[in-house]
């Protein structure tokens, strides 16, 4: 078992408190520090929905390198959270890098956690975790793509090792944990094997905590991502043979909490993206009337 750094001295820091004021959503507290900032807040749409957008203004991540995100979003408040730009985890030769992240979502409240792809670059060692604590009438809903980062000699995965763990809790009790762990160099399970990513590069992974999600849901939202995956061409057309490997492969569970999961497996950002904004738009548009997430970088 990986000993997680501590959080005591993060080389970044960033704790929001955000709740419901006539109609829209503030911040009420905002604290950063050091390798992160928060831009000022952005409103999509007139639903009152905030959009913060953190940035980290060192330009990626190293060994050693610890950061802490603690974002309490206040009961009826809704956020969107995302990153300016894609998280970079460069060489970590003696100590990983390491991020912990903990989302606090009061009663009816709404956070979707959509940051850019994060990116391993040779020789890199990176965990991240996420702890979710939230009334069970909140909403919460998280995003990851993963891909590999440039090697000299034009080889992928050539990191170490990516880990990242979500535990969602309940009235203090943990109702669903999602560890996600990728080793390149693993010989158990290589990634260019059958057993692992069969040749695919590029990772994807969605979770979605809500009270209204049921079996019916989650099988009209495969069908959501499977029509996304085909519209951009990435699904093997239907007058080639059965055998042929489609580029993209996908699959959604459903998880008590209740929640679902997705991961998706491709060779192209943009074919991961398609099927995770399949699944946050249909919730979006399906649960508070809202148009899909465009979010405004600079």
């Amino acid at each position: 078992m990986t000993v997680r750094p501590s959080t005591d001295n993060p080389v970044g820091q960033l704790r929001m408190v955000i709740e419901e004021r006539a109609g829209r959503a503030i911040a009420r507290q905002q604290y950063f520090q050091g390798a992160l900032r928060v831009l000022r807040p952005h409103y999509l749409d007139d639903t009152g929905q905030v959009s913060y957008t953190i940035v980290n203004p060192g330009g990626g991540y190293l060994g050693g390198d610890v950061y802490a995100l603690d974002i309490e979003v206040g009961g009826g408040s809704s956020a969107t959270m995302t990153s300016q730009s894609a998280t970079k985890v460069y060489k970590t030769p003696d100590e990983p890098a390491y991020q912990h992240s903990t989302f606090r979502l009061g009663p009816d409240a709404v956070l979707e956690y959509v940051p850019d792809q994060l990116i391993a670059y040779r020789d890199a060692h990176y965990i991240q975790d996420t702890v979710v604590e939230m009334d069970p009438s909140a909403s919460f809903l998280s995003t990851e793509i993963v891909t590999p980062g440039w090697a000299p000699d034009g080889t992928l995965f050539k990191y170490d090792q990516l880990q990242l763990r979500q535990e969602v809790r309940m009235h203090g009790r943990p109702v669903i944990v999602d560890n996600l762990i990728v080793r390149p160099d693993d010989e158990s399970a290589p990634v260019r094997s059958m057993l692992f990513m069969d040749g695919r590069t590029h990772l994807g992974s969605l979770l979605a905590v809500d009270a209204r999600i049921d079996a019916e849901l989650v099988a009209e939202l495969r069908e959501k991502i499977a029509d996304a995956l085909e519209h951009i061409g990435t699904m093997t057309p239907a007058n080639k043979p059965e055998s042929s490997k489609p580029e993209a492969l996908f699959g959604i569970t459903l998880v008590d909490g209740p929640g679902l999961a997705v991961r998706v497996l491709g060779t192209k950002t943009e074919q991961i993206a398609a099927a995770l904004y399949a699944v946050v738009n249909d919730l979006r548009a399906r649960w508070r009337d809202q148009g899909p997430i465009h979010l405004r970088k600079y």
